[in-house]
């Protein structure tokens, strides 16, 4: 018991400096990679526009709202206290591109690594998230 209290009460320490800077730099590069997204496609790219179109088979009507959903989770990601609520969001909206991906038979690892250095990102630099789903060691004698 004492041990699963050092556990929990080491894992709720402040990160050091290498886990903050790995896990800023680990959200940030989400976080550039979904701003650029979303400015294009609220930038209605004549190239982008067709492929949304035409490939992926969405209507062009829904090219601003899904790039306003992707900009707002991004943001609220980006935001220190909403970051959690950010990372959720961002979770469901790469579960749809994952599913897009699918529908179309096509390669969905990078977005599956972006939602990974989402969450990886955040474990790294918030500690009360390192709390609620700490690292377990293998148990004695297993």
């Amino acid at each position: 018991m004492i041990s699963a209290m050092k556990e929990t009460s080491l894992s709720s320490e402040s990160p050091s400096k290498a886990q903050l800077w790995g896990g800023r730099v680990a959200s940030a590069l989400p976080v550039l990679g979904l701003v650029f997204s979303a400015g294009m496609k609220l930038s209605h790219n004549a190239d982008l526009k067709a492929q949304f179109v035409g490939h992926l088979g969405y209507p062009e009507s829904a090219l601003t709202a899904i790039g306003a959903v992707e900009l707002l989770c991004t943001i609220l990601y980006a935001v220190p206290q909403t970051s959690v609520l950010g990372a959720v969001l961002l979770t469901g909206y790469l579960g749809g591109a994952i599913a897009t991906h699918v529908r179309l038979g096509e390669q969905f690892v990078a977005v599956l690594v972006l939602g990974a250095l989402v969450w990886g990102g955040l474990f790294l630099r918030d500690p009360r998230l390192r709390a609620l789903l700490p690292l377990r060691k293998p148990a004695a004698g297993a």
